[in-house]
């Protein structure tokens, strides 16, 4: 996003700017030559409105997380908003791997990415979950989404004819398989677990705060 007359040159032009030729270039094209070149400006123009190259990095940090819709995770169904944003949160690093492998080695200390943790912190505390279990949760979730979109599963594998002979299972099973689905499908499936195993907890601790409230033990003739 080059500046001009009716886009000058300030922080949004320069994050923006920065996370385009992230995106084109990767971790090796990337530095604040070849950002202030693109913008068409001096290096040292830069640092009138940004304070430092980590702090573009921040800038484009919270313009990945701005691509999160964190709005399904205050509905009532569980499933469906922690679903929902799952996928939110990975289609919105997916769009930029290259800036997501500089930045998961970097400290969290972005608004936007303390306020993904507390939005998905606090669903699973109001649904029921213990600190320790929602916390368990959310790394399981970021480990998931993240990992998924920093390596591909399927493209560290040749063709199934290399490994006939030695790997026969290998190559049975990379034979029958749609090699473009591969990634996709095994995200879903461990996400579909996650999103079962939660909540599973939260209905388990509603069902044990309903059991506090009345003041005795559940009906078992309702599972007999």
């Amino acid at each position: 996003m080059p500046r001009s007359a009716t886009n000058p040159l300030g922080p949004a032009v320069i994050a923006r700017a920065a996370l385009e030729l992230i995106d084109e270039r990767g971790a090796a094209g990337w530095s604040m030559r070849a950002l202030a070149d693109r913008l068409g400006v001096r290096a040292p123009s830069l640092y009138a409105h940004v304070p430092s190259q980590d702090g573009i990095l921040d800038a484009v940090h919270e313009l990945i997380n701005a691509e999160i819709d964190l709005a399904p995770l205050a509905g009532a169904d569980l499933r469906q908003g922690l679903t929902a944003c799952a996928r939110s949160y990975r289609a919105a690093y997916l769009r930029h791997p290259h800036a997501t492998a500089m930045l998961v080695r970097r400290p969290l200390g972005t608004e936007s990415s303390l306020r993904v943790y507390d939005t998905l912190l606090a669903a699973l505390r109001r649904h029921g979950l213990s600190a320790a279990e929602a916390l368990r949760s959310v790394v399981v979730l970021d480990f998931l989404v993240l990992g998924s979109v920093l390596e591909s599963f399927i493209g560290g594998f040749a063709d199934a004819a290399t490994y006939a002979g030695r790997y026969p299972a290998l190559a049975e099973v990379l034979a029958g398989c749609d090699r473009g689905a591969v990634d996709e499908e095994g995200f879903e499936a461990g996400l579909a677990h996650l999103v079962e195993a939660v909540a599973a907890r939260a209905e388990g601790a509603g069902g044990a705060a309903a059991q506090g409230a009345a003041g005795g033990p559940p009906d078992r003739r309702a599972t007999a």
